[in-house]
């Protein structure tokens, strides 16, 4: 305990210094004063076991990489080792948003994570890593191992809603998930009194059923005895546990100034809190037991001192520029600027070896399928021939196959793969991001309407679509997330809504878009296949529709940004989706003068755009319409035609025309929901405008 509080608070002091002096960019939420709880917590944990963290995470983060580099202990008085030395240092260099840090400088003092170490990443929204614990408790307890995952957050976040969800959904499914709560007292400067009227924190464990401590978090052996009771708790398959460590952080929320400097606690305060400092007391402990003396205690802090000055002048030197004394990061330590986009998608080599094949080139039987059969029948092929694929949602265990029945049969087949979950889609959407970042398994998560993606926004716009590039490019976060359209159907402005041009602009994501039967097989098998997030949106309207499909071939991808041309024309190129395609056809179908090319694009995501389909018809008709059914404000077209626009210029005779929905969300009445959405009228009337230019 005393070598690791030392290296910890040693190395904290240091990075405040270095902020001192403007060599760190952005904020440094320190730790310094919490050491000790987050010591006392990680000593129990094997490597084997996972722990998530918060911004204020560099304690929790190093004491569970120094505890894999050593699991036997470190030796305070022995040269530090080169294992602890390259923690120290790429800990540090991340920090700085160095080329060197364990995210390559994309997570600075926010984001560190260290996957061979079980650290598996800190988290700058509050409360946001939460629910990814739940899903690397459940990937280690299905993996049949006694894994244990720790999840460490303040008090600010208990009162956060993904937070209260976990809880509930750990408890309930009896996950390994220990929830250690740092109660440092304050969130910013808001006092924990004033945030709730139970600032027992641990008193929320009562209400879910979860054993819970509280403990004096400056005591680093009083955590270390409740993590211990903890550990043993949810080794033995007992379900959560909750800790509530309270600690006090010697300075402001973050930077080198105590709290008191911005008026809203005392210096009184402050050094009543500094009188119980952990490193102190485990001194005590050290020097009462004759473990080491006074002046040997000494010596190990000035070892530890001199050695982050010795790995901070590895990345430091001179400023040439500056004043005397003054000093800078080596050029040569930054990223180069040629990295910025790199990693924020993976380069598709899992698809090296796949079978593809497209409707041109299947060779297997074709028969009018069903759209809907097709959806249950491809995903019961892929759970019974891999057995890593997990399904979870709401009502997808019950009903026959959920809602529509698009999980028919799956639950009966693997009721161990197949999780019905509460009404909680932050919770379980981050429990899936946890079970995709751990690597073993593949979550499909369903949510019943594409509006419930907002529900869970923090996780599928802020944590699972940045993960790969935010944590240095490299990590795979195999996801699919399947939701549907319900426009046209009566269920109003919240179940309605198509969210293609919304998830078109967050980078991270791959989106695609089935209108066939034959199309959703291929594009299924792709998403599963893919080692990135990939959302397959569906739309009621092609659920009872009937087209070519596989008959007992289900094992081919459709190629990852392929289009598909399902018209040949010369007058006018026409771009589509979803059920809107159909749409297209029919509205081409009654104009019988317009030679239109009608493109189903299939991919939608930045990444997956066909480009060379889409300019070879725009060479041949020079005019394109983009058709889609949803409204103007979040309409995917609104970038497509953009982009059209600077790529195409020279071979367009008139601007890229549209056809999309009105202002509003679709409505109840009947009436106004059809006035909301575009359709084949509107289709047919701007071809007519086009065409007559």
């Amino acid at each position: 305990m005393f070598a690791q509080i030392l290296l910890i608070r040693t190395f904290e002091e240091y990075v405040l210094e270095l902020a001192r002096q403007g060599l760190v960019h952005g904020p440094v939420h320190s730790s310094v004063g919490q050491e000790g709880g987050a010591v006392g917590a990680m000593l129990p944990l094997t490597g084997a076991d996972f722990v998530n963290g918060s911004h204020r995470g560099h304690h929790q983060f190093l004491a569970k990489a120094l505890g894999y580099v050593a699991p036997e202990g470190i030796d305070p008085r022995a040269p530090v080792t080169e294992e602890v030395r390259t923690v120290l240092s790429r800990s540090l260099a991340e920090i700085c948003g160095l080329a060197k840090g364990f995210c390559r400088g994309r997570g600075g003092s926010m984001h560190l994570r260290w996957r061979e170490a079980g650290a598996m990443g800190t988290n700058a929204i509050v409360g946001g890593g939460v629910p990814q614990a739940a899903g690397f408790g459940w990937a280690g307890r299905h993996a049949g191992t006694d894994a244990v995952s720790v999840t460490c957050f303040g008090d600010g976040a208990v009162n956060i809603g993904s937070v209260l969800e976990t809880l509930n959904l750990a408890a309930a499914w009896r996950l390994p998930v220990c929830f250690l709560i740092e109660n440092n007292q304050y969130a910013v400067s808001t006092h924990v009194n004033e945030a709730t009227a139970e600032p027992r924190l641990s008193a929320r464990g009562l209400g879910f059923n979860i054993p819970s401590w509280r403990v004096d978090g400056m005591d680093p052996l009083a955590v270390h005895t409740a993590m211990t009771e903890a550990v043993h708790h949810m080794r033995a398959g007992s379900g959560p546990t909750i800790i509530e460590a309270d600690v006090y952080r010697y300075f402001h929320q973050n930077g080198p100034f105590p709290g008191s400097a911005f008026g809203y606690r005392t210096k009184d305060e402050e050094q009543e809190w500094r009188r119980r400092d952990p490193l102190a007391l485990v001194c005590g402990h050290i020097t009462q037991r004759d473990i080491l003396s006074a002046e040997q205690v000494e010596a190990c802090v000035t070892q530890a001192k001199a050695t982050m000055v010795e790995i901070g002048e590895e990345f430091l030197e001179p400023d040439p520029d500056g004043r005397p004394g003054q000093r800078r990061i080596r050029p040569g330590e930054w990223p180069d600027p040629a990295f910025c986009d790199v990693g924020i998608r993976g380069d598709l080599s899992e698809f090296s070896g796949a079978r593809l094949a497209d409707r041109d080139t299947f060779t297997g039987r074709i028969a009018e399928r069903t759209f809907i059969d097709v959806v249950s029948e491809v995903m019961r092929r892929r759970m019974t021939e891999d057995g890593t694929i997990v399904v979870m949602g709401e009502d997808v265990h019950r009903l026959k196959g959920g809602t529509n029945g698009a999980t028919k049969g799956l639950a009966e087949a693997h009721p161990d793969r197949v999780l019905g979950t509460p009404i909680s889609e932050n919770a379980f959407a981050g429990l899936g991001c946890g079970i995709a970042l751990d690597g073993r398994y593949t979550p499909v998560v369903e949510f019943m309407y594409a509006d419930f993606m907002w529900v869970a926004a923090d996780q599928i716009f802020n944590q699972i679509g940045k993960a790969r590039h935010m944590f240095g490019g490299d990590g795979d976060v195999p996801f699919v997330l399947r939701s549907k359209v319900a426009m046209g159907t009566g269920y109003g402005s919240q179940h309605s809504m198509d969210p293609a041009g919304i998830l078109a602009t967050a980078p991270g994501w791959r989106i695609a878009a089935p209108s066939t039967p034959f199309d959703y097989v291929g594009l299924m098998n792709s998403a599963l296949r893919c080692k990135d997030p990939v959302v397959v949106i569906e739309h009621v309207d092609l659920y009872a529709s009937v087209g070519d499909g596989p008959v007992d071939d289900l094992d081919y991808c459709l190629p990852v940004g392929k289009a598909a041309i399902r018209r040949t024309g010369g007058d006018v190129t026409v771009l589509s989706y979803l059920a809107m395609t159909n749409f297209v056809l029919e509205a081409v179908g009654e104009l019988g003068a317009v030679d239109a090319e009608v493109v189903d694009l299939r991919w939608l995501d930045r990444a997956g755009v066909d480009w060379d389909t889409i300019g070879a018809s725009i060479r041949k008709t020079n005019n394109v319409l983009i058709a889609e059914q949803g409204p103007v404000g979040t309409s995917y077209g609104s970038w497509l035609a953009d982009e059209i626009q600077r790529r195409y210029f020279d071979w367009l005779d008139q601007p890229v025309q549209r056809v999309h929905g009105g202002e509003a969300a679709p409505s109840i009445s009947r009436v106004l929901e059809r006035a909301a959405i575009a359709g084949t009228d509107d289709i047919v009337s701007r071809l007519v405008q086009i065409t007559s230019h």
